[in-house]
């Protein structure tokens, strides 16, 4: 299974502008520059993506745990706070919280803990985090 997406950058990187695109069309030329990314011009930037991508894929997978464990959720809400600031090495994702209440009627509070720590190793997004890169890059 392949997921794709695409970006476009035009200029410089302080005055340039550019645009992602998901294959599925949900996100379809959306802009983003150097202010949203690192000022706080209102819009997306990568880190904001890989944060809402954390969060939907972390929710998915604790409820794939409760369920393995006898549990059914009623709602999941995962909010993902990533930590992106400038190192001595240059700008890094230094760190994501998941922030995550749950309501899972009859649930036991330690197979509860127990699931969301499962899904935060198994999560696919957080595996990404340790994952090998490849790359093909060519001048047009």
């Amino acid at each position: 299974m392949q997921r794709r997406a695409s970006a476009v950058w035009r200029g410089g990187l302080k005055d340039g502008k550019g645009t992602v695109s998901t294959a599925s069309g949900a996100l379809k030329n959306i802009q983003y520059s150097f202010a949203m990314r690192f000022e706080n011009e209102p819009g997306t930037n990568p880190e904001e993506l890989v944060a809402a991508a954390h969060a939907g894929c972390f929710s998915m997978a604790l409820s794939n745990e409760l369920g393995t464990a006898g549990m059914r959720p009623e709602t999941i809400e995962t909010k993902a706070v990533l930590d992106f600031d400038k190192t001595s090495a240059g700008w890094s994702v230094k760190s994501i919280h998941l922030d995550v209440a749950a309501k899972v009627p009859g649930a036991d509070p330690a197979k509860f803990q127990s699931a969301a720590e499962a899904a935060k190793k198994n999560c696919p997004i957080s595996r990404l985090l340790n994952t090998q890169i490849t790359m093909s890059a060519k001048l047009a």
